[in-house]
């Protein structure tokens, strides 16, 4: 795959690194002559001195052939314009990146459509995607974000007294948002179908929107009572931004600690109802009189690592029951492994990395790719891209004969997801997640590809 990369910041450095190693055909602009020296002994990849917003420059590199074009400069404007002009020039997708919320609020225009972009990224948004899941998520089976954190995938026990016990799937009245899966009972798995009924006791795996699936807890079990999770963020940092709209819920109680005033302010008057507190959490006494102890997440995400680093370990000390830290560098990249294991900090994530590890699986020309394998339970969910030869495209899903055993659980069109309606049509370059017994695994992919 012919890919372009404008920018060589922290972000189209490892993505170019990454996608080079990947065998991809990776063309690297960049503003500064120094930094295209440097790189240039460096990377496997064809590296331009020049401005990745010039049309003479995108035509100059071929633009129009590029399978891929990828603005991931620090400079929103720079990347939305680089990538209209390349989109209109012939290139095949263009994705961008942007941190300001502008962009991506479609209420007055839509700017992904107006620019004519295939994709709007913000690697900030991807790291909290990655941090809310495991607070937001206990049950979670191995799909764990497709489509960004759109779907997700929970296990919950049917409880007696539940008022689904006895019942067909077809006469439940469940939220359309949710879709249930696959029934373990005995040791044995069913993928569910419209004639499936619970019992007393079973495993149900089921695919949706997160508030939804949390909104069903209930039904399964209606003594199920969530507890309330303290979560304490050190820094109002973009990333803390986005997973505080990711933890919505009123089970989750937010305290940022912040050190300048006026973001303290700006942040208490856009979500009043969470916690702001003006400090320093590089403070241990901040810390122990905040009561970090009693903290079930400490999130250390501001801009600095070493600040993250020392308040993660702190927060650990005294006892923090998980602790997170966002890495922003890569000079700590060869340290992340230790970081985990050595000083108690249960997730790391890092917006280049997460971002790198994201265009992977955006840009993957494969067709198939597994999600999750449950050789116990004899399931497997898959990831299939409809090509334009699929045998089901222009088809509404309520048309799809699928074989028994197999369930279409999730459909992602344009980056955007949901649980599929009867009415909804597949298009090609949809992707769709089925969970699939294996032996009806070969006739499933037969209609699907």
């Amino acid at each position: 795959m012919k890919i372009i990369i404008v920018g060589a910041g922290e972000v189209g450095h490892n993505l170019c690194t990454t996608l080079a190693a990947a065998g991809h055909d990776v063309t690297l602009i960049e503003r500064s002559a120094q930094r295209c020296e440097k790189l240039d002994e460096e990377q496997n990849a064809r590296i331009i001195s020049g401005n990745g917003s010039s049309a003479r420059q995108l035509i100059e590199v071929d633009v129009a052939e590029c399978d891929a074009f990828l603005a991931m400069t620090s400079d929103d404007r720079t990347n939305i314009i680089s990538c209209s002009l390349a989109k209109g020039l012939g290139a095949k997708n263009t994705i961008a990146r942007i941190h300001d919320e502008t962009y991506s609020d479609n209420s007055v225009i839509n700017y992904q459509l107006h620019f004519g972009i295939d994709l709007l990224v913000n690697p900030e948004a991807i790291c909290a995607v990655e941090l809310a899941k495991e607070i937001r998520g206990a049950g979670r089976v191995a799909v764990e974000n497709f489509a960004r954190g759109q779907i997700e995938v929970q296990q919950q026990r049917v409880a007696a007294g539940s008022r689904l016990i006895g019942k067909q799937l077809k006469d439940l009245k469940l939220d359309p948002r949710v879709r249930i899966g696959y029934i373990q009972r005995d040791g044995k798995s069913e993928i569910a179908s419209a004639d499936s009924i619970m019992q007393v006791d079973d495993l149900v795996t089921h695919f949706g929107h997160p508030e939804a699936l949390f909104a069903l807890r209930q039904k399964f079990d209606p003594k199920d009572k969530f507890d309330i999770s303290r979560v304490v963020l050190f820094g109002a940092s973009e990333t803390a931004i986005n997973l505080i709209q990711l933890l919505t819920n009123p089970r989750f109680k937010i305290r940022v600690i912040e050190k300048n005033l006026e973001t303290c302010r700006a942040l208490a008057e856009r979500f009043p109802h969470i916690t702001v507190i003006h400090g320093d959490a590089t403070s241990l006494r901040l810390l122990e009189e905040e009561q970090i102890g009693s903290a079930d997440y400490f999130v250390g995400c501001t801009k600095d690592d070493e600040e993250n680093i020392l308040t993660c370990i702190q927060a650990s000390k005294l006892g923090a029951k998980h602790v997170q830290l966002v890495i922003n560098k890569g000079d700590y990249d060869e340290l992340l492994g230790m970081l985990k294991t050595t000083l108690a900090i249960e997730v790391v994530v890092s917006p280049r990395r997460a971002t790198a590890e994201f265009m992977l699986r955006t840009l993957s020309t494969e067709l198939i790719a597994t999600l999750a394998d449950l050789p116990s339970q004899g399931v497997r969910i898959l990831e299939v891209r409809i090509s334009h030869s699929s045998p089901c495209v222009g088809r509404s899903v309520k048309d799809l004969q699928f074989p028994r055993g197999s369930l279409l659980v999730a459909l992602q069109h344009k980056f955007k997801a949901k649980v599929p309606a009867a009415d909804d049509v597949i298009l090609a370059g949809d992707r769709v997640v089925v969970a699939v017994n294996h032996e009806h695994e070969k006739a499933l992919l037969e209609r699907l590809v």
